[in-house]
């Protein structure tokens, strides 16, 4: 629950790269968010550095996602920040990872079409269904069970 969510402004660095995988499908694109602020000694806008994170998509957004996006889109993305470290001939390397949750067009800088994807049917094992119905009852045996008993003498 201690997550680190994050919702990041920028630009599709690279052309998400689609795979479906066993565990389902995964996509995956490089954002880059270069921040601008006002220079008052130029009295212009300046670019800061540019920050670039990894992001990834899982299940439906991940097929939503490599249909929707290209190189360069203004986009929006919410989700969990993931920061790994590693080493590589000697150097170490440190990149941040954002595992997605929503990603959107950037609206304040274009505009965008809407389009649902149908639901996809849950591909679950087709189990026999059970007989809910009482069976039916043998005419003969139900004609004895509904006439009165007969009374036997007892002596």
């Amino acid at each position: 629950m201690n997550e680190t969510m994050v919702c990041v402004v920028g630009n599709v660095a690279t052309k998400p790269a689609y795979r479906d995988l066993a565990s389902g499908p995964s996509a995956r694109f490089r954002l880059a968010a270069t921040p601008r602020y006002w220079d008052r000694e130029k009295s212009a806008w300046t670019d800061g550095s540019t920050n670039y994170f990894t992001v990834w998509a899982n299940r439906q957004l991940a097929g939503n996602a490599a249909a929707s996006l290209n190189l360069g889109d203004p986009v929006v993305v919410h989700g969990r920040l993931k920061v790994r470290e590693e080493t590589r001939d000697g150097q170490k390397w440190v990149s941040a990872d954002i595992d997605a949750v929503s990603i959107g067009h950037d609206l304040a800088r274009g505009t965008s079409a809407f389009l649902r994807t149908p639901k996809q049917e849950a591909v679950l094992p087709r189990r026999p269904e059970p007989d809910w119905e009482t069976p039916p009852v043998d005419a003969d045996a139900d004609a004895a069970a509904q006439r009165e008993p007969e009374t036997v003498a007892v002596t």
